[in-house]
């Protein structure tokens, strides 16, 4: 016991507090809680929906001033129009219109089924550049019964009154607009130009409705 002691009280400063050192994996055992300072990084299921022929999904309860990162994901989104774009677009109405001034990039790379075209893309056809329309999350996703896309997208901070909108989103989708059958992996990221608090955001196809697919909601802690 003796030399548990001293080696302990080595890691201990004058003042009474713990060295770095003293703090490893395997220093502390059996903690059950933490203190409400320390930030685990839950994510929050707020709400979910589901697409039967809908002509689009929005969310307009629940994006407030609770967290600073609000996450979606769209998880097997199929189009009842072939070769369309995924997109999504923010209100300051609660959903009254959705029209937030946006500026983005997109870029995406894709692969042939049979491994002989591959490419990498900016598409400048596709961001936009202080515009209101719907922001394109991917590339042309087709409607053959077992196409379909996922991904998601990340808001931060929504409800600031001081600072304009970002967002960064991922997506993967099948395609067969290319003639080929594609996985087509596509990024685009940017920000809502406005100072108005975001409470509202609306997801829909470019042509055509949802046929099928799930959108959730989180909240970040």
């Amino acid at each position: 016991m003796g030399t548990i002691t001293r080696s302990f009280a080595n890691n201990i400063t004058t003042s009474g507090v713990l060295l770095p050192a003293s703090l490893t994996n395997n220093s502390i055992a059996n903690v059950t809680s933490y203190n409400a300072a320390v930030s685990q990084g839950n994510m929050v299921l707020i709400s979910s929906q589901t697409a039967s022929a809908s002509a689009s999904i929005s969310f307009t309860t629940g994006i407030d001033s609770t967290y600073k990162e609000y996450q979606f994901y769209f998880i097997n989104c199929h189009p009842s129009a072939n070769n369309a774009y995924f997109q999504f677009n923010m209100s300051t109405d609660g959903g009254s219109n959705y029209n937030v001034t946006k500026t983005t990039t997109y870029f995406h790379h894709f692969q042939d089924e049979a491994g002989t075209f591959a490419q990498l893309n900016y598409d400048g056809a596709v961001d936009l550049a202080q515009l209101t329309s719907f922001q394109s999350l991917n590339y042309e996703t087709g409607n053959a019964n077992d196409e379909c896309g996922v991904g998601s997208l990340s808001l931060f901070n929504p409800a600031s009154t001081t600072y304009v909108k970002h967002f960064i989103a991922n997506s993967q989708n099948y395609s067969s607009a290319l003639a080929a059958p594609f996985s087509i992996n596509s990024y685009v990221a940017g920000y809502g130009n406005t100072t108005s608090a975001v409470n509202a955001v609306q997801f829909k196809f470019s042509s055509g409705n949802i046929d099928d697919g799930t959108i959730l909601m989180y909240g970040i802690v």
